[in-house]
Formats: C-alpha cells, sequence, structure tokens
C-alpha cells in the first residue's frame, strides 16, 4: 500500500521498530536524529516505503520493468559483467556475492550510507546513484548487508512472491496493523526457481508480530527454518545469475 509523505512521517517511529524488528536490531538513542534524517529525505521524494525495508519509487514496476524488459535492471557493460560503481565497500559481504555469482553480481554506482538509520534499500536500478542504508548500530552484519544488495538489484522479500501462499501461512491477526503491508503479495518475476525457505530474502517466523506472535508459518512442514541472515542462499546465488543472464 502507498504511503503519502504525512502517514509515512506519522508512522516513522513506528516504522523504526519495525525496521529493527526485521532484521535483529534495536531502537537506540539515535531515534530522534533518524527520524529528522527520514522527514528531510521524504519531503522531496516520491518514492514510498514497501516490506519494511524496501524503498520503491512510484514512477515505475522494480521487478517487472515498465518501459522494457532490462530498464531497471542495472547494464552490463562490454566486458560482460553487469558492474554498478559504489563509494563505500562492505568488503565481506560484496566480495562473497562478487565470487558466487562468478564475478557477475553488480555492485558498483551504489553510495552505502549510515544516513537513514535503518537497513533499506531501493529497489532495483533507479538510473541515478542510489543509496543503500546500513545503519552501523544493527545492519553492518553480513546476511544483512546481502540482503539490501539484493533489494538493490532488484529482489523482493521472499515470502512476499506471488506464489507465496502454496508454501507459507501469514498470520494477518498477529501482525502489527501498522505493518501489514511488509506481508503484501507482489507481482514478481519468479524465474522459475522453487520457493526458498533458506533465502536471506525471507523474514523469520515473527517478523512484525504482536508481543511475539509467530505472523509467518512454513506449509506444509510448519517446522521447517526460515528468516536466516547468514548469507546468500544456493537459490539466491542462481536467481542473481539467472536475472542477469550470467
Amino acid at each position: 500500500t502507498k504511503m503519502d509523505f504525512k502517514t509515512t512521517v506519522s508512522l516513522l517511529p513506528l516504522l523504526l521498530l519495525g525496521f529493527c524488528n526485521a532484521h535483529d536490531g534495536n531502537v537506540r538513542k539515535y531515534t530522534k536524529y533518524c527520524f529528522l534524517m527520514i522527514s528531510s529525505i521524504f519531503v522531496a521524494s516520491t518514492d514510498f516505503l514497501l516490506e519494511g525495508d524496501v524503498i520503491i519509487p512510484t514512477t515505475r514496476n522494480a521487478m517487472k520493468c515498465a518501459s522494457n524488459t532490462n530498464s531497471c535492471l542495472w547494464p552490463k557493460s562490454a566486458n560482460g559483467y553487469v558492474e554498478i560503481p559504489f563509494e563505500l565497500t562492505i568488503a565481506g559481504a560484496m566480495r562473497e556475492l562478487q565470487k558466487l555469482t562468478l564475478n557477475a553480481c553488480p555492485l558498483c554506482g551504489i553510495n552505502i550510507l549510515d544516513a537513514l538509520c535503518l537497513c533499506a534499500s531501493l529497489l532495483g536500478r533507479t538510473g541515478l546513484k542510489q543509496v543503500v542504508s546500513l545503519q552501523r548500530y544493527g545492519c553492518v552484519q553480513h546476511g544483512i548487508i546481502q540482503h539490501e544488495l539484493l533489494h538493490a538489484m532488484g529482489f523482493y522479500h521472499e515470502h512476499t512472491r506471488s506464489d507465496r501462499d502454496s508454501f507459507v501461512k501469514i498470520s494477518w491477526g498477529n501482525i502489527d496493523p501498522v505493518f501489514t503491508n511488509n506481508f503484501q503479495k507482489q507481482d514478481t518475476n519468479n524465474l522459475n526457481t522453487p520457493y526458498d525457505y533458506s533465502s536471506v530474502m525471507h523474514y523469520g517466523r515473527t517478523a512484525f508480530g504482536k508481543n511475539g506472535l509467530e505472523t509467518i508459518t512454513p506449509i506444509p512442514d510448519a517446522s521447517v527454518p526460515i528468516g536466516q541472515r547468514n548469507g546468500v542462499s544456493k537459490i539466491d546465488i542462481s536467481r542473481i545469475n539467472k536475472l542477469y543472464s550470467c
């Protein structure tokens, strides 16, 4: 659901709690500073927040490119690699992505900052230098960094993919009403890959739950582990290579 600026700003304190809940971080003394920073960013922005940590331009659909098939993907250079210039290297997480995607992973053109006081990224390529926000307290962890970089490459959360109802049950009554948008299904390109409970893009069982209640339950086997932030899974790697034809 799109949130206008007034609504977004009014929900910022709760949004900050939600971001930290999603990434196992904590809301610290920086909340007031974060509120002012995010407010100033959204005053002049036409983007909106979706799924807790994805900033989506309202001018296009990030996964299914609006103008043509590849307009929202990072382009390949003459050497066959997908390259995106970056200003700050979170070396380990980036090196692993680059190695596992046959050096084709888009890692340049991204401006990594501790600016929004949360873990967040634009979804897909916007055509300009774009920010990936990694708050130093709670976001600078291997799997979380890769999670946000995959958003920048064009990937939604796994639990919001179009066929998710065959693989997980969403307990809407257990979700804090402020954060129900984090569980809306998206019109995704699933790249003919299976649903991946082990994806670094999957939320955990109690994400955005009221009083720690379970919000996402795997089906038919409710015991399947979900929500890891150790790093990209084999299917995550396969999807990157498929999306960018590597």
